[in-house]
């Protein structure tokens, strides 16, 4: 059912945890399954992700996917970043079931939470970065979201 690379960030999560004095902090969640995703962001004076972290209440894909889009924003710019989908998440684990695709989408969301923080406590725009959603389960049934 699961990719050898979803068992092994689930089983070995990478970036477990907290920052404090955190550039940019995102909580996520999905009322339908009760998914919880914080992502935790140290952004340097340039603008790159120096560190992240995460701590997630889910299930193994959830878990999964937050370490595996931890590992793709970490070294990144802050634009670079915001450029990372729930399908770069889904292909960089080699796929997902069908029924945990929403854990990925929870994933990027937890990124874009992050960053809008970080924007607000330091008065910028990022380009690009719309307010996120607390509940993904709102996002997942507009219209406009087809998988």
């Amino acid at each position: 059912m699961y990719s050898e690379k979803v068992m092994d960030h689930f089983n070995n999560p990478r970036n477990v945890g907290e920052i404090e004095d955190a550039s940019g902090v995102g909580t996520v969640g999905n009322a339908k399954c009760g998914d919880i995703m914080r992502m935790y962001l140290d952004i340097d004076d340039n603008g790159i992700i120096q560190d992240v972290k995460f701590k997630t209440f889910g299930c193994g894909a959830a878990v999964a996917t937050s370490s595996m889009a931890t590992e793709l924003v970490k070294g990144k710019t802050v634009q670079e970043a915001l450029q990372v989908t729930n399908k770069a998440v889904m292909e960089a684990l080699d796929g997902l079931p069908p029924v945990k695709v929403h854990c990925s989408l929870l994933a990027e969301e937890a990124i874009h939470a992050a960053l809008w923080d970080y924007a607000e406590k330091n008065g910028i725009k990022i380009e690009g970065l719309e307010k996120p959603v607390n509940d993904i389960s709102e996002k997942e049934e507009a219209p406009e979201e087809e998988y």
